[in-house]
């Protein structure tokens, strides 16, 4: 069964949750916008249920469930956790998962008005998050890496969306990144997806942080580079502070990965309206305000 061939409607979902957890089939269903590789549907008020629509994402729905339990206590934000399994039946092929709902409006939908608060907050998230990995954690080929193992891929998205008045300012900062030495610690355990779709904001500023499903051992870089794409100009330095003990060179290749990151966001966002999974219109300016907090914000 291709993607094409599957869909998965408010009557699917209520058919397999009366198949397989009856006790949650009466709770309210309503239909979320947006999503990758996850078609999503809350749930109650505290529920979500997240059902695969692409052929690789039920292995990281595995992944999520097998390692957000052991993260998740020693997070100071809160993060999905599963609660229920669904399993791959007749009406759906694939494995689905029922998580926790973790309240607040997506970034790309809103705003952080309280920028040292979020710097602050988004530092505490990520030092509790990067500590050493374990030796069976999983690894990934796509993300985690230093930036030089992703050339093509930036070399792709700068062709395809940077205009050319800002095209040598931008190769720079890649450039520096790419020859920054790499990290020299153990492989910490990163998120590997920290965009304007993947946390939330309440109140002016961060309060939770969702879809883990490209979480890896690698290089903190990886989220470091949040300080520019998550984060409102001139908070980027606070949260650097806060964070601590960071060196020059994992700065440097933040910073190429905050431009990689923004030039993916422009470009899906100039997809976002051919209704491409995940793409929205919204991600464009997105992408461009984190690349111009790059291009402002020198070292930090």
């Amino acid at each position: 069964m291709t993607d094409s061939e599957i869909e998965i409607t408010a009557d699917l979902v209520h058919y397999l949750l009366r198949e397989q957890h009856p006790d949650l089939a009466r709770l309210a269903l309503s239909e979320v916008a947006g999503g990758w590789g996850n078609h999503m549907w809350r749930l109650g008020d505290e529920l979500a249920v997240r059902m695969p629509r692409t052929e690789g994402a039920p292995d990281l729905l595995r992944k999520e469930c097998r390692w957000l339990p052991v993260l998740a206590p020693r997070l100071p934000l809160p993060v999905p956790s599963p609660v229920r399994i669904g399993e791959p039946s007749a009406r759906f092929p694939r494995p689905w998962t029922i998580m926790t709902w973790v309240h607040g409006e997506p970034l790309d939908h809103t705003s952080i008005s309280r920028g040292d608060h979020a710097a602050d907050t988004l530092a505490g998230f990520l030092r509790a998050l990067h500590v050493e990995a374990p030796a069976d954690a999983p690894t990934s080929s796509d993300r985690g890496g230093h930036p030089k193992q992703y050339t093509d891929g930036f070399d792709h998205f700068f062709h395809a969306v940077v205009p050319g008045g800002i095209a040598a300012e931008v190769r720079a900062v890649w450039d520096d990144a790419v020859a920054a030495p790499g990290w020299e610690g153990p492989p910490v355990w990163v998120h590997g997806d920290l965009q304007p779709a993947n946390v939330l904001v309440s109140g002016g500023t961060l309060s939770g942080v969702i879809d883990f499903g490209d979480m890896c051992a690698g290089d903190p870089a990886w989220d470091l580079a949040g300080a520019w794409v998550i984060l409102p100009a001139g908070a980027a330095a606070r949260f650097f502070d806060v964070y601590a003990q960071v060196d020059g060179a994992t700065i440097r290749r933040a910073r190429g990965l905050a431009v990689l990151k923004s030039l993916f966001l422009m470009l899906m966002g100039q997809n976002g309206d051919r209704g491409l999974p995940g793409g929205k219109p919204a991600w464009g300016p997105a992408g461009r305000a984190a690349l111009d907090r790059v291009q402002r914000g020198g070292s930090t």
